[in-house]
């Protein structure tokens, strides 16, 4: 009897546990495909941008220097304003060159006078010579007076001259427009002339960025680039997101420097004010001449294998298929194709992230954002030319 129990009792568990594993296998074939967003790749015309690094500089800057010297007695400007030409910066003590001044006018007014005498009296010898009343010898002798007097009239007023100019530059005053820096010698203090620093200006209105490109991208990507083609380039400076200054090429060397096989190339931004210090650090993007149709994807799109990059295509049935891709310039959050993927081709916009090749998947569609993107010359919107590197 107990034997006939334990007999039923195993049966029953087998039916049991068979009826637990079709459910169960019914279950994981019901299961519901993961949701992934897909989108068809875009088509763009597209330029390709090349970045360099650079050092900002005015095409301006002097550091002022007496051209007499003296004893400051007043410094006119307030450290760090903005300062025009011809404004007064440094006052010197004038007294004595005013002196200088005062004697050398008293010394020009004597010769003039002797001068005049001189004159008088070459006249009248000119006179007696012709009546016979007064020997050649001191005609002559007059005559030579004269030139005497007026070699000392000119001496004189050249010296008073250099004088008048030494008592001028007494006010030291600004060369050019710009910014000036703070005073190294303060009031009461003698500066000597051509050797003494006072302080230093530079011009604020424009700013220099000069770069320099590789011999072969200049002939690849700029090759027919002049001054006066005015090459469009944007700038952005350190610790900024977006390149928010807009220049031109206006310079480009006349040589390959043979020891780097680079070209110098200079980029002027206009109207900057105080937004770019000369010595900065930055960075410079310009744009490849030629423009061709690239696809373009979102970055996040695009996965790594070892070395290889690839993208994730919806192919039959949904299925996703690995695909290699080879990868371009970056615009913004979207990257360009060269090669791997065709026109009409879907791809799941987020990449590997939570989904592999093989897998079948419930794909929905989106549309890929491209809104604000300079992917030409033409399209530059500063405020959207995000850099990610």
């Amino acid at each position: 009897m107990f034997k006939y129990i334990l007999i039923s009792t195993a049966f029953v568990l087998t039916i049991v546990l068979s009826g637990c594993s079709e459910n169960s296998a019914q279950a994981q074939g019901q299961r519901p495909l993961q949701s992934i967003d897909v989108a068809q790749v875009l088509i763009k015309p597209v330029q390709n941008w090349h970045t360099y690094t650079t050092r900002i500089e005015s095409p301006e800057e002097v550091a002022l220097m007496p051209r007499v010297s003296g004893v400051i007695n007043e410094i006119a400007f307030k450290e760090g304003d903005t300062v025009n030409e011809g404004d007064l910066l440094f006052q010197l003590d004038n007294r004595p060159f005013a002196a200088v001044v005062s004697s050398l006018e008293a010394q020009v007014m004597s010769a003039k006078a002797a001068l005049e005498q001189a004159k008088s009296e070459a006249k009248r010898a000119i006179r007696l010579a012709e009546r016979k009343a007064i020997s050649t010898e001191q005609v002559e002798s007059r005559e030579s007076t004269l030139r005497q007097r007026e070699a000392q009239v000119a001496a004189l007023n050249a010296q008073l001259e250099a004088a008048m100019l030494d008592l001028e530059f007494t006010s030291i005053r600004a060369p050019i427009n710009g910014v000036i820096s703070r005073a190294n010698i303060t009031k009461g203090n003698n500066i000597i002339a051509g050797q003494s620093v006072l302080t230093t200006i530079v011009s604020n209105q424009r700013m220099y960025a000069y770069f320099d490109i590789d011999e072969r991208t200049w002939n690849e990507a700029f090759n027919d680039v002049t001054a006066e083609s005015k090459q469009k380039v944007v700038m952005q400076k350190v610790g900024q997101k977006e390149f928010a200054y807009t220049g031109h090429i206006n310079f480009i060397d006349n040589r390959i420097n043979p020891s780097t096989g680079t070209l110098r190339v200079r980029a002027v931004f206009e109207d900057v004010d105080h937004q770019l210090r000369t010595g900065s650090f930055a960075r410079i993007k310009v744009a490849a001449n030629a423009i061709n149709e690239k696809i373009i994807v979102p970055a996040r799109a695009i996965g790594t294998d070892l070395e290889n990059n690839f993208i994730l295509v919806v192919g039959a049935d949904n299925v996703l298929q690995y695909r290699l891709v080879e990868v371009g310039e970056r615009y913004g959050k979207l990257r360009a194709i060269t090669s791997g993927l065709t026109e009409g081709d879907v791809i799941a916009v987020n990449g590997p992230a939570r989904v592999g090749p093989g897998m079948p998947i419930n794909p929905n569609a989106v549309t890929i954002d491209s809104e604000g993107i300079a992917f030409t010359l033409e399209s530059i919107d500063t405020t959207h030319l995000i850099a990610k590197y």
